[in-house]
């Protein structure tokens, strides 16, 4: 996918967090830290390996294919990759009113570790809370869902 099917996708997936440019995506890309998984052309997920730590930056599938696995794929292929990039823990923010996304992250181990409040911006200028959500990559951590 190229950084401008990327932002596509992205804008069709989300309000809040707003939806990130084709320069955007281009720009985080270019960073040797960051990897970008994919699946088909309905659906992708972006992540960072640093320093023992991986975060997954943003999950997004197409409207039409949700409900079929692809997300969890995705969450189950980074952690896979997190491993793999030295990491021993992964870490990511959600919007506190995406129930859809944390039920994804729940699955797959994800625990709540914090809440920062007022971290998004809907249209209309209104707060929406994001949870830092934490798992373990270590021996002793669930296992991914696949």
């Amino acid at each position: 996918m190229t950084p401008l099917d990327l932002a596509t996708l992205h804008a069709r997936c989300f309000s809040i967090p707003r939806p990130w440019s084709a320069g955007e995506f281009d720009e985080i890309l270019a960073d040797p830290l960051v990897f970008l998984l994919v699946e088909g052309d309905a659906g992708f997920l972006l992540g960072r390996a640093v320093a023992g730590e991986a975060e997954l930056l943003t999950l997004a599938v197409a409207p039409e294919a949700r409900r079929r696995g692809l997300g969890q794929r995705l969450v189950s292929r980074f952690l896979y990759q997190a491993r793999l990039r030295g990491a021993d823990s992964a870490f990511l923010e959600v919007a506190a009113d995406n129930d859809a996304a944390q039920a994804v992250y729940a699955r797959a181990g994800f625990l709540p570790a914090g809440r920062r409040r007022g971290y998004y911006r809907d249209a209309e200028g209104a707060s929406v809370d994001a949870l830092v959500l934490r798992r373990a990559l270590d021996a002793a951590a669930p296992p991914a869902a696949s």
